[in-house]
């Protein structure tokens, strides 16, 4: 005997245009994020530009100091310290990691038109602007791990070989010493002071004392001599300066000299290594998105990147130090010059060729920057990359597929 149970009427199947599979938002999914870093990690050429850029080359900059300054110390000084991190940082990470930042970012915001996948991605049903979103997340992910990986590795070594003295102007100075402290150190180091520190000769009413400094040289001008000065021409005393007048003139250089002085560690502090470090990553996240947006603007990579090395390498350094009457708000709505402003402090501004007085947060180097408050430069840089994200996506709204 067979039994029939009654299980109710069946389900009634969904039709598959009301299921929810948030083709429509405009929010990608962590699927569309992870395609996007897959497609940008499988291009051998970017990768390996972007590592050699972040990584390779200042690896192979310390390796170098480092064997040589084990092999030779006396000829080689130490691979570390603070001057060898503004170097890097400023010299090279901050400039280049930029240029590759946009790079990456152009490359994704016209790879899907260079290589004809545009119309196989919109046919799918997804939202172009999830599409275009996909890809901030996906290359920020690649372009910050690189910049991380770089610079921890360049603070690890100029922290852990970093230089016994502070030599400052080719003397070894004690590190840290505060203005009387300076004064009483230059007294009881008169002569290596004299031979050794940058004075403004023309900022004193009488010439720096004649010390002997080795191989024939000496510390001011000979005995006998005209000089001029502020106060019209000095004929130089020939007579043998004392002591104490040594002394004095020693603490009038180191006086001069120590805004300059305060300014160098032996080893970058760690506040300051943590402020540069998301310095950095700002520079870099601001050069893939306006590289992103650009990109999908132009629809290929090669014009953007020239525009974007312009930008950096010729357009940043002549507009952050040149006013121009006429377009002086125009300089300071260029994103480099915007975050030179912002640059942590003790730094000399990468454009300005470091060297005594070129520090930041309040040396020459910030001084000699155009005119813009913190504020105004803050809104700068979020305008720019407001502005190209918001260009990047309403191109990709509206191309044709």
């Amino acid at each position: 005997m067979t039994t029939i149970t009654d299980t109710g009427p069946a389900p009634t199947p969904i039709p598959a245009e009301t299921r929810s599979d948030h083709r429509g938002s405009w929010i990608p999914t962590w699927g569309m994020v992870t395609t996007r870093f897959m497609e940008l990690r499988r291009r051998r050429g970017l990768m390996i530009a972007l590592i050699a850029v972040n990584i390779g080359i200042p690896v192979v900059f310390l390796g170098v100091r480092l064997i040589t300054h084990a092999v030779d110390p006396k000829s080689y000084g130490p691979a570390g310290g603070y001057e060898i991190f503004t170097t890097l940082v400023l010299g090279f990470m901050y400039i280049f990691g930029f240029i590759v930042a946009a790079v990456v970012g152009c490359t994704a915001g016209s790879v899907d038109l260079t290589e004809g996948m545009f119309r196989h991605l919109v046919i799918t049903g997804r939202s172009r602007l999830a599409l275009y979103f996909a890809r901030i997340p996906a290359g920020l992910a690649i372009v910050i791990a690189m910049v991380a990986v770089g610079y921890t590795i360049v603070c690890a070594v100029c922290v852990f070989a970093a230089p016994a003295q502070l030599n400052y102007d080719g003397v070894n100075v004690p590190v840290g010493l505060s203005r009387p402290a300076l004064d009483s150190w230059a007294a009881d180091h008169a002569d290596e002071v004299l031979c050794n520190f940058n004075f403004n000769v023309t900022g004193s009413a009488a010439p720096p004392p004649s010390v002997p400094c080795g191989n024939g040289q000496t510390s001011g001008p000979p005995p006998g001599s005209t000089i001029e000065t502020p106060k019209g021409q000095v004929v130089v005393p020939d007579t043998t300066p004392t002591q104490g007048q040594i002394r004095a003139y020693a603490v009038t250089m180191a006086n001069q000299d120590y805004a300059d002085y305060s300014t160098n560690f032996l080893v970058p502090p760690t506040s300051l290594m943590v402020d540069v470090g998301l310095w950095i990553t700002l520079e870099a996240t601001i050069g893939f998105i306006v590289g992103l947006g650009l990109g999908s603007l132009v629809g290929q990579r090669t014009v953007p990147v020239i525009l974007l090395v312009v930008l950096e390498l010729i357009l940043t350094p002549l507009f952050s130090r040149h006013v121009i009457s006429h377009l002086v708000n125009l300089e300071r709505g260029i994103v480099g010059v915007a975050m030179l402003h912002i640059e942590p402090g003790n730094l000399p501004t990468p454009f300005s060729g470091g060297g005594p007085g070129g520090g930041g947060g309040g040396g020459l180097g910030r001084l000699l920057l155009i005119p813009e408050s913190t504020l105004t430069s803050s809104l700068v840089i979020v305008v720019w990359i407001v502005f190209w994200t918001a260009v990047g996506a309403w191109r990709m709204m509206t191309r044709d597929a």
